[in-house]
């Protein structure tokens, strides 16, 4: 049976957490078709730029296999006897807390429940924590302090309903698309306001009545002004406040709070409070802008602060909303992934929730404290407390702050296991162990998205070689470690049925949020074709908002308001380190790109690491565009591309989180954020380290495309797949004495013919090796940024291009550009044309060429031409 036959099958997304649905359809050659499932409730059909490029990231190649202990090949038997009786003797002579697991948000619900059940309740310690900690611990924090538990209030539909939407640290435009739309859509429908608070101008900003562009740390102080505004204008609910503790506490603390720290104006903050009182449908949405700081559980709480004073809050289009970003960050959350929780949203320190779980489990034991959370617990490893670690499905040695550091110490474990799809990361060069796991599309089970949506993932593609699901693994060695009828499952439904029932004592024995007991005897064909289901399932209460009736999940059923004060970034800028550094995400790359990098038209739009700045900050520096600069801060070091805009404000600077050892080793940007968390959560202050920023001086730069891996060496170089291959961007301060050797021994090809050019006196070289099968590579080196057709140049390899070294499209071809719209590979040129053509809208722009037209994630760029080339013909 060929693809076109074969079955669609219904699955999610595996990127950020708005839970995508989408549609599989296997090619039958071990690739497959994917398309937005118009029936799932959070995407209606849309995908974003990433989620449509799914099917290119589908390969066997780069795959783990067979499992690996000291980098040789074993078999299955042999590699989870070794992991069972390394932590198992770990365990006898050192205690349950010498050793840990460090999990992810790319695990299924059901392989979080196994590895929660194996560390908390069998080995006994807590020491089990996800790098969700990363990414929204902040807002558990403050979820639980305001309600009690861990509880999102809100539901995607809010978005649809509201007379006014807050983003808060959070480029939606960008991070979270398929969100963004709908509020688009609301917006043109019924003319839904937008204030967007972040430091950056960001794509969010485009469709926004208001830009705050707070100063970084300064949302408590922002919040409190809009507390005592609402206050002194008669906007409370008293009503609502009688299910409300801490109010009067919480706003004094706002009345007498420094504003002015906020960075914004009397005016700026005044104009908030006006558009927030009058309109009475408020959704507040805030992400990683909030939650990745020293004060991150405070930010959230100022937030909820001013939602429970107004009652705006589990009604319809009224009440905060925090979203996500991973696939199963919600699931995690759930399942007791994280430290300091139990499952079912139990509480690891109240003994009562300890006891219930360890009778359900039938445990030996059960941890009794919190365990250690992710930067602490790398400390930990550093330090030899912890003796035997597993890492499932992330890239520590990169992504945690301190990154140097924790790849330091994860090469010091005496024991170190990764389970992962593919040995080439950072961090899996680095273990004793390598398990190979199923990827997307090759398992099966279930997530949950930010709106406590559930939903299946499901498998269509046969796994490589020996690959396992994680629970699978986990089981066999909680079996081996001697605990054999309590890790005795077969598939994921059994998992889910027992999860499910747990739930019920969480729901019903403790009254928690968390109850889908409505869902504890689902037959193995009800999960086989489970839909889209937003928890709670039980007899009590079934999907729905909460919190509208006043009914908290505190002892004394209230909300708890808390007394805050701004408090300012941990670290200090100086005349060392005078700039503010900001870190984060762009529009099509996703974490450290361990996936996304394998589509060439994502990588497409930008291609390399790169550091916003101010353009007078750039002048005083002397950099200028194309330059690349020297990031330094206290605990790291980079080099990334100067990119010179006023996006970001004066002594600010802001660079992306993806690149890795993998991809451009000198631009790992986490090695310059410091290990400084908040003291509620845990979670890193990941958007205000210090640094200082300056030119960095190569003696040489280049451009290199090539049909083959490369063998890259240089102070600085940065690789991208393409439809043609790989290029990359390389600079050096070392010289190079022979540039056709040079060429041969980067593009792997000592007898290919070579074509050259070359002024040593200028220091330009250009190279171009080939067989009969077309162009090997090819290597254009200057002594500045060198000035070629990049995305030309990058379709050549593997065809015959005899002018290739010319570096320009040949006379009478059209140019289309940089890509722009990657959903549809339309480049800027392309765009630029049909403006000149008459496209005046980027409506007009989107029924040309398709542009911006999925998504939409590129229309703000979109609009920014159109707008350059009024400019331009107005000067005309």
């Amino acid at each position: 049976m060929d693809g076109a036959q074969l079955p669609e099958t219904r699955s999610t997304c595996p990127y950020c957490g708005v839970g995508c649905g989408v549609l599989l359809r296997p090619d039958g050659q071990g690739g497959l078709t994917v398309r937005g499932d118009p029936e799932h409730p959070a995407n209606r059909g849309r995908l974003c730029s990433k989620g449509s490029a799914l099917g290119e990231t589908v390969t066997t190649l780069g795959r783990l296999t067979a499992p690996q202990v000291a980098g040789r090949d074993t078999d299955w038997d042999t590699a989870l006897q070794l992991v069972a009786d390394r932590f198992r003797e770990t365990v006898e002579q050192y205690g349950p807390d010498s050793v840990a697991f460090y999990v992810s948000g790319q695990l299924l619900t059901e392989d979080y429940y196994i590895a929660n059940k194996l560390m908390k309740g069998f080995i006994g310690s807590a020491n089990i924590d996800t790098n969700s900690r990363l990414c929204m611990a902040s807002t558990v924090a403050g979820h639980r302090r305001a309600f009690g538990t861990d509880t999102v209030p809100q539901t995607y539909e809010d978005l649809e309903q509201a007379d006014l939407i807050v983003l808060v640290g959070s480029n939606l435009a960008w991070c979270h698309p398929i969100l963004f739309q709908r509020i688009l859509a609301a917006q043109k429908e019924r003319g839904t306001k937008i204030v967007v608070i972040d430091p950056r101008r960001t794509a969010t900003c485009d469709a926004a009545e208001m830009h705050l562009a707070i100063a970084p740390g300064g949302d408590v102080a922002l919040f409190n002004r809009l507390l005592a505004g609402l206050f002194e204008r008669g906007a409370i609910d008293r009503d609502f406040l009688q299910h409300v503790e801490g109010f009067d506490k919480a706003l004094h603390a706002a009345l007498t709070e420094n504003t002015s720290a906020s960075g914004l104006t009397e005016e700026e903050m005044q104009a908030f409070c006006d558009l927030f009182i009058a309109n009475e449908k408020v959704v507040t949405v805030f992400s990683q802008g909030v939650n990745q700081s020293s004060s991150g559980s405070d930010k959230v709480n100022a937030i909820l602060n001013c939602h429970l004073a107004t009652g705006r809050i589990g009604k319809p289009g009224c009440g905060p909303l925090s979203v996500t970003g991973q696939p199963n960050a919600m699931g995690g959350r759930e399942v007791g992934g994280l430290a300091n929780m139990l499952a079912c949203h139990l509480d690891i320190e109240n003994a009562e929730h300890r006891a219930a779980v360890r009778g359900f489990w039938d445990a030996p034991t059960m941890a009794d404290h919190p365990g250690l959370k992710a930067v602490d617990m790398f400390r930990a490893v550093g330090e030899g407390q912890i003796k035997a670690l597993w890492i499932i499905h992330t890239n520590p040695a990169v992504t945690m702050p301190d990154a140097d550091r924790v790849r330091d110490a994860i090469v010091g474990c005496d024991f170190t296991v990764v389970s992962d799809i593919t040995g080439a990361t950072d961090t899996a060069r680095l273990a004793d162990v390598l398990l190979p796991a199923t990827a997307w599309a090759e398992k099966d089970g279930t997530v949950t998205n930010s709106d406590r949506t559930m939903s299946r993932q499901r498998a269509v593609l046969t796994a490589p070689g020996t690959s396992r699901p994680d629970w699978h693994m986990l089981a066999e060695v909680g079996r081996r470690m001697g605990w054999t009828a309590a890790f005795d499952y077969e598939t994921p439904a059994e998992i889910f049925r027992e999860y499910a029932a747990l739930s019920g004592i969480a729901g019903r024995m403790f009254g928690r949020d968390f109850d889908i007991s409505g869902l504890m005897e689902i037959t193995d064909s009800e999960y086989d074709s489970f839909a889209p289901t937003r928890w709670p399932v039980s007899d009590a209460k079934t999907g729905g908002r909460f919190f509208a009736d006043g009914k908290f999940f505190h002892a004394d059923g209230r909300a708890r308001m808390l007394p805050l004060r701004w408090q300012p970034p941990a670290a200090k800028t100086d005349r060392k380190y005078p700039f503010r550094l900001n870190t984060g995400r762009i529009r099509d790359q996703w974490h450290t790109m361990t996936r996304t990098a394998l589509s060439p038209r994502l990588s497409a739009h930008l291609a390399e690491p790169f550091l916003e700045i101010h353009p007078g900050d750039a002048r005083n520096l002397g950099i200028s565009a194309s330059d690349l600069v020297s990031v330094t801060g206290p605990t790291g070091k980079a080099i990334l591309r100067a990119r010179i805009t006023d996006a970001v404000q004066p002594g600010q600077v802001f660079a992306p989180m993806h690149w890795t050892g993998e991809t451009a080793p000198s631009a790992r940007i986490d090695a310059l954020v410091p290990s400084v968390t908040d003291p509620v959560s845990g979670q890193p202050e990941s958007k205000a380290a210090v640094a200082a920023v300056a030119r960095f001086d190569a003696k040489w730069y280049g451009f290199a495309v090539s049909a083959r891996p490369m063998a890259l060496q240089a102070d600085y170089w940065a690789l991208a797949r393409t439809e043609a291959g790989y290029r990359a961007e390389l600079a050096a301060t070392t010289e190079i004495a022979d540039w056709e050797a040079e060429a041969r021994r980067l593009f792997n090809a000592p007898d290919a013919q070579v074509a050259i050019i070359e002024d040593k006196a200028r220091g330009m070289a250009r190279v171009a090796l080939s067989d009969e099968t077309g162009v090997i590579g090819a290597i254009f080196v200057a002594r500045e940024p060198v000035a070629v057709m990049r995305d030309y140049l990058a379709g050549l390899p593997g065809s015959e291009a005899p002018q290739i070294l010319g570096g320009r499209r040949p006379a009478g071809q059209l140019d289309p550009g940089p890509v722009l719209c990657s959903c549809f590979g339309v480049g800027v040129n392309t765009i630029i044309r049909a403006i000149e053509g008459g496209a005046v809208s980027v409506e007009a722009v989107g029924e040309a060429l398709q542009a911006g037209t999925n998504c939409g994630s590129c229309r703000p760029e979109i609009k920014a031409l159109l707008e350059a080339q009024l400019t331009k013909e107005a000067a005309e």
